[in-house]
């Protein structure tokens, strides 16, 4: 028997315990899976697979220190009195035997002042605690990290006086916590938005819930997946907050299509194992088109030569495949099972379909009345919100974007007061090669360059004993993220190292924090293109077999680009300083959005690959109801209309809740997740009105039959009708639960 969408319900319906069963199992393995490998899986740290300079410094110093993370935190003290105060010292003893009590597995070594291997600032009212961390990789030194705050934290802090820790370690762990609060966060708006959203939809409790824990079914099953995954490759810790944003969206999504055409397929007299075999065969396949489109645009982060995007993609890409699995074959024997139990615990007043639809037909008939004013009106609007885009910058949020209450925060700004602000993430110099005095020479007139720059602190020399290695590790003023920190590590490469060892027959490689953040930058917007090459024209090619047709596709990926210009615009106007009216400042002020000098780097891509792939999702299920009436009645028009009419409900619940998934997440005290979150429900929300109510019928009606357009050489596609005919001839629609 030919494996279809309509197959696959029929053979899950005729056997629901046992595909029921199926699933359990799989869920039971995932949960296991899961708890016996998933923490190990997941690392912290985020590394290129390729050879960018930086990775060439770091593993130069890796092979000179034994470690090419930085493993030195630090504990910045200040206090109402002198350093020599007998207060103060035995204040700053107790926490050197509090933290040095942790053992040699935590710390190395604890340096003070006292010991003459610390540091105090000019005003003499502040000083720094060298801290040597201990762990076998990055994630080791992570939990060494939590340890030392912890320490820390338990010693008596006598009145003015503060103890807080500095560095990139303990800074790395505010954001992981920062981060998973804010994506709770998101998840618990997302999933009780969604809860009322489909309820409202269709009327009935049962029928609401079912989605939602089909959703958390195809999360659960992605997460163990990605255990298994991470036991042989190193993925990223933020899989885990994707998989679950993702699979909220699209598991919902794709259940809700499908549950409510089995429920329309009911009401025109179908018996229920025809009606789960037509929504199969019809949603089914929209949703299994719909689904791939989705992957093949997230394949695109998989080309990205760095282990965060390419764990963004393949935890996307998981998701997504088991939600589509889920909504194929769980959810057909899940309708069997409950048959017209769906409508269980209806709520509101019955009304009819007809009722219904009228709005969107009156929607869709002021729209195709005046096709190109409609055109050019939505498109203008998108435009508009598109033209800032043009002055988007990329960079990182940096430690100076935390909130104030932050202890690595707070560590941030007496750094950058009494000493420098980039102590805890040094550049690293490294001269690889003979280290002869005519280089020695070079080392040191690099040194007073340094040294009468205002970007740069004090720095140090270290030589290795075979004399074929130095090291030069100075720190920035401020903070080593911002935009005006990697213009420094830049012209340091390009300008500063080359007139210091000219002539010199070594290599200089620059290394450390901030010139990972310029290579990290510079290699993603060198792969922007590819990505998005990859992603149109794999699009462009799935869609065309979809839809026998070269015009959809292209519409189709035009609109798309359209409305994700627009929403990259807006995330410009709302969050980059110095850009647009100061109204949109001010409105981004009172929904406690940071306001930062750049957009988050690599995020556009990651919105692109995202977005593309869901809106698509709308596209192709409203575009196979216009294409199944236009294959029944051949009037373009109508057929508008009618697509319009049958998906406009289901669409705008879809939507509603992608966006309050996405709004959530926006809500969270990250500028970074903030920036994701507003972007992805801005652009949804453009996508959902916008271009469907208007961009997609005006165009439909524009063009009319040239929409299915396919050159006579092209004729040897498969006929591949993403939705097809009506199974039985509709009786009169009865009225249905459920509230317009």
């Amino acid at each position: 028997m030919q494996l279809t969408t309509e197959s696959l319900a029929r053979a899950a319906s005729r056997r629901p315990w046992r595909t029921l069963a199926v699933w359990i199992v799989a869920l039971i393995a995932a949960a296991v899976l899961s708890s016996a490998l998933l923490g190990d899986a997941l690392t912290t740290g985020d590394e290129f697979l390729n050879n960018p300079e930086s990775k060439q410094a770091d593993a130069l110093v890796e092979a000179h220190r034994g470690s090419a993370d930085s493993a030195t935190e630090f504990i910045v003290v200040t206090g109402p009195t002198d350093v020599s105060d007998p207060a103060y010292e035995a204040f700053v003893a107790e926490l050197q035997r509090s933290v040095g009590a942790l053992g040699r597995g935590v710390v190395h070594h604890v340096g003070s002042y006292l010991t003459g291997d610390g540091a105090v600032s000019a005003s003499g009212h502040a000083t720094l605690l060298p801290v040597t961390m201990a762990g076998e990789d990055h994630t080791a030194l992570t939990h060494s990290a939590e340890e030392l705050v912890a320490a820390v934290a338990t010693v008596t802090v006598p009145e003015g006086y503060e103890a807080v820790v500095a560095g990139p370690l303990s800074l790395e762990n505010d954001f992981i916590r920062l981060a998973e609060e804010g994506l709770q966060q998101g998840e618990t708006i997302g999933i009780a938005v969604a809860l009322v959203v489909l309820v409202l939809v269709f009327g009935a409790v049962v029928a609401g819930l079912v989605p939602i824990v089909l959703a958390i079914m195809a999360i659960a099953i992605s997460l163990g997946g990605a255990a298994l995954i991470g036991s042989g490759f190193e993925l990223s810790f933020f899989i885990v907050n994707l998989i679950t944003m993702i699979g909220l969206a699209v598991g919902i999504d794709y259940s809700l299509f499908i549950v409510s055409r089995y429920r329309e397929e009911r009401s025109h007299g179908l018996d229920k194992r025809e009606a789960i075999a037509r929504a199969g065969a019809t949603a089914g396949k929209a949703v299994f088109f719909s689904g791939m489109t989705v992957v093949l645009a997230l394949a695109g982060m998989l080309l990205l030569p760095n282990t965060v995007g390419r764990g963004i993609g393949l935890g996307a890409i998981l998701v997504v495949s088991v939600a589509v699995a889920a909504s194929l074959t769980l959810l057909p024997a899940v309708l069997h099972l409950l048959g017209d139990r769906i409508d269980a615990l209806h709520i509101g007043r019955r009304r009819s379909r007809r009722s219904r639809g009228r709005a969107w037909d009156r929607v869709s008939t002021t729209v195709m009345r005046r096709p190109a004013v409609s055109v050019a009106l939505a498109g203008g609007v998108l435009l508009l919100a598109a033209v800032p885009f043009l002055g988007l910058e990329q960079g990182f949020s940096g430690v100076s974007t935390l909130p104030d209450e932050v202890g690595s925060k707070q560590a941030f700004l007496v750094l950058e007061d009494e000493f420098s602000g980039g102590m805890g993430s040094p550049v690293e110099i490294v001269v690889s090669g003979r280290i002869t005095p005519e280089v020695e020479a070079s080392v040191a007139t690099l040194q007073v360059s340094l040294a009468g720059d205002p970007a740069f602190g004090p720095s140090t020399v270290e030589l290795s004993p075979d004399g074929e290695l130095a090291i030069v590790s100075v720190t920035l003023a401020g903070d080593v993220a911002r935009t005006d920190a990697m213009d420094t590590v830049r012209r340091l490469r390009t300008d500063v190292i080359p007139a210091a060892f000219e002539g010199q027959r070594v290599d200089v490689l620059v290394g450390g924090d901030t010139a990972y953040n310029v290579d990290y930058l510079d290699q993603t917007q060198r792969f922007t293109p590819i990505v998005l090459l990859f992603v149109l024209g794999s699009s462009f090619l799935l869609l065309t077999v979809a839809f026998r047709s070269l015009v959809i596709p292209a519409k189709a990926i035009a609109m798309n680009l359209l409305s994700v210009a627009a929403a990259y615009g807006m995330l410009v106007l709302f969050f980059q300083q110095g850009t647009g009216p100061e109204i949109f400042k001010d409105i981004a002020g009172w929904l406690g959005f940071g306001q930062v000098e750049a957009i988050e780097a690599g995020l556009p891509l990651f919105l692109f690959s995202i977005l593309f792939g869901l809106s698509m999702d709308y596209h192709v299920f409203m575009l196979s109801r216009i294409r199944e009436r236009f294959d029944q009645t051949g009037d373009n028009a109508e057929s508008v209309a009618y697509g319009l009419r049958t998906t406009g409900k289901l669409i705008t619940g879809a939507a509603a809740i992608m966006v309050a998934v996405f709004a959530g997440f926006a809500g969270g005290p990250l500028v970074g997740l903030q920036q994701m979150g507003f972007g992805l429900a801005v652009a949804v929300a453009l996508d959902a009105t916008i271009v469907r109510t208007a961009l997609v019928p005006a165009t439909m009606k524009l063009l009319g039959a040239r929409n299915w357009y396919l050159p006579r050489w092209l004729h040897w596609l498969p006929e591949i009708h993403i939705e097809g005919p009506p199974a039985v001839v509709p009786v009169p629609e009865p009225e249905l639960v459920g509230v317009g």
